[in-house]
């Protein structure tokens, strides 16, 4: 009896006619998936090209808010907040109309391991949402030039670096007067005042305050020790004896050649237990510690001020630094002229020109001899 063919040979294989169809079969749904993806792919990317091109409307050249803003120039200014996240700084640029969705700024940093860094950051608008990222990611912060001058207290240090948009006054200050920081310095006195050194630095705007001050004071010791390799050998406390004298030595000297013969007039007081009489630290007290406007004239009064810092009063050393001293200052204590003089008075205040003197009586005579050689010029 006859039989019909089998579709499939005699082992049971598809016969080609069936495996043909069913490849053809695959082949069409690996098409319609390679389709789908592709297409898919296409609106992701032109989603994502439109997402992250900046926005049609330019904002307003105006401030947007205390932390963002884009100047006449077309620069946009982004600070990056402690501790603020990718999201709230997404956020922000929303709401100024800088991107146009946080959405994808919040893909972007997901995707991408970098973490944006904390600081200020110039961005040339228009930017798209990567280019900005790529900003703050980067760590190049907006560097402010600052000249913090020799002779300067704490207190007006503080508002130069305020002024300058580096940090704000009283943070600078209470990082100043930081336990840790004084400690890690080996500082005895209550701050840093005198141990900041004077000199030209690049600060980012919205710097931690700790950070200024650990570059001012490294600076410090950096400048100290590559002139005075002896100052390694000092125990804190006679350090900071020669930074309270050059602090003195810095408020009072106008020419350089004469701060060292200035510094051995107050090592010849300190070793016959006579009183320093420095001008410079009863200025002190009134600017710095009664919060008063600087004296154009100190009057008897002033210089009987009941303080510590008062050396008409009290002798030796004040009880800190009064002010930020220079290389000239510092070399001069470290290295002062030998001298009997006792007494020093500005003679010329046009030069900064002083006379130096061993007894009172001709002290008191410089001043008239002065104006007679003036009257005959």
């Amino acid at each position: 009896m006859k039989t019909g063919k089998n579709r499939r040979g005699e082992n049971g294989e598809k016969s080609p006619r069936t495996l043909s169809r069913l490849i053809r079969r695959i082949c069409r749904v690996l098409s319609l998936i390679i389709g789908a993806a592709l297409f898919l792919g296409l609106v992701i990317a032109l989603l994502a090209t439109y997402c992250n091109a900046p926005p049609a409307s330019p904002p307003p050249k105006a401030v947007q808010n205390n932390s963002l803003y884009i100047d006449e120039e077309g620069y946009v200014f982004i600070e990056v907040r402690n501790g603020e996240s990718a999201m709230s700084v997404g956020r922000r640029l929303e709401e100024a109309g800088l991107i146009k969705t946080r959405y994808f700024w919040n893909i972007l940093s997901r995707l991408y391991p970098e973490f944006i860094k904390t600081g200020m950051y110039r961005v040339n608008y228009p930017a798209s949402q990567t280019e900005i990222r790529s900003v703050l990611v980067s760590g190049k912060q907006i560097l402010t030039k600052l000249t913090i001058p020799e002779g300067v207290t704490l207190g007006k240090i503080a508002r130069f670096l305020a002024d300058a948009g580096i940090c704000d006054a009283e943070a600078f200050r209470a990082a100043a007067s930081d336990p840790e920081i004084r400690r890690v310095y080996h500082v005895p006195g209550p701050t840093m005042e005198g141990y900041l050194y004077p000199d030209t630095y690049l600060f980012p705007v919205s710097c931690d305050p700790v950070v200024v001050v650990r570059t001012m004071a490294d600076t410090f010791f950096q400048r100290l020790i590559e002139t005075r390799e002896e100052a390694l050998s000092m125990t804190p406390g006679e350090l900071n004896e020669r930074v309270i004298l050059a602090s003195i030595v810095e408020r009072e000297y106008r020419r350089p050649e004469e701060a060292p013969l200035m510094a051995g007039v107050f090592y010849n007081r300190l070793n016959i237990g006579m009183a320093l009489q420095s001008c410079a630290t009863v200025e002190y007290i009134i600017t710095e510690i009664q919060g008063k406007p600087h004296p154009s004239t100190l009057y008897e009064r002033d210089t009987e001020i009941e303080n510590p810092y008062n050396t008409y009063i009290r002798p030796g050393l004040p009880p800190g630094p009064i002010s930020a001293p220079g290389k000239v200052a510092l070399d001069a204590v470290f290295n002062p002229k030998a001298s009997d003089y006792l007494y020093f008075r500005l003679v010329d205040p046009v030069e900064g020109r002083h006379y130096f003197s061993k007894t009172f009586d001709d002290h008191i005579r410089a001043a008239s001899l002065y104006v007679k050689g003036s009257a005959v010029d």
